[in-house]
């Protein structure tokens, strides 16, 4: 079974029993802390160890997190271990956070930009994007400064991408340039 699978399984699962008992928020939050564990490279090396015996995993895992997340997260953790799926777990991280985006209708929004953008204008792009339809109500926007642009933003979300920049504008104009048989060098 692929990879992806197994963590929208496992991971739909756990969203159904979170829902049941009314602690998604209190999961999502145990997610990020997960998912801040793993970016340590000893804490990953381990769940994706196959030399490390279930036991060790176990207790180590117990040792890590009791106390620091729900009851659910903690059983949870144990039965991936158990099952063998341990080696999931980054998948499976990631594959709860575009779940429960979906869930709360939650759109992650990239804008790159050559220079920062004032408040004001990342106002006016979530009233036009909202507007549009094209994104959910709820917006997450992520800016990224990139000088290379020159001017005007790149906006992407979903698997849609508006290449509004100057540096984008300059080389279509080259192409054009290059095309026109009048126009020998540019």
């Amino acid at each position: 079974m692929s990879n992806h699978r197994i963590a929208a399984r496992y991971t739909k699962s756990l969203i159904a029993l979170a829902v049941e008992r009314n602690e998604l928020e209190v999961v999502y939050s145990d997610m990020q802390l997960i998912s801040r564990a793993l970016q340590n490279r000893d804490f990953y090396l381990l769940m994706k160890s196959p030399i490390l015996t279930m036991g060790k995993k176990l207790a180590i895992v117990n040792a890590i997190f009791e106390g620091k997340v729900s009851t659910l997260m903690q059983r949870y953790l144990q039965l991936l271990i158990q099952k063998g799926r341990e080696a999931h777990l980054p998948e499976i991280v990631q594959e709860f956070f575009n779940q429960y985006k979906a869930i709360r209708r939650i759109t992650s929004v990239r804008i790159v930009s050559a220079s920062p953008l004032s408040d004001g204008v990342i106002e006016q792009i979530k009233q036009r994007l909202q507007a549009s339809g094209l994104a959910a109500e709820n917006l997450e926007i992520a800016q990224r400064i990139d000088p290379s642009l020159i001017g005007g933003f790149i906006l992407e979300f979903d698997d849609k991408r508006y290449d509004a920049s100057i540096a984008s504008r300059l080389t279509a104009l080259k192409a054009e340039f290059s095309q026109n048989q009048y126009v020998r060098e540019f």
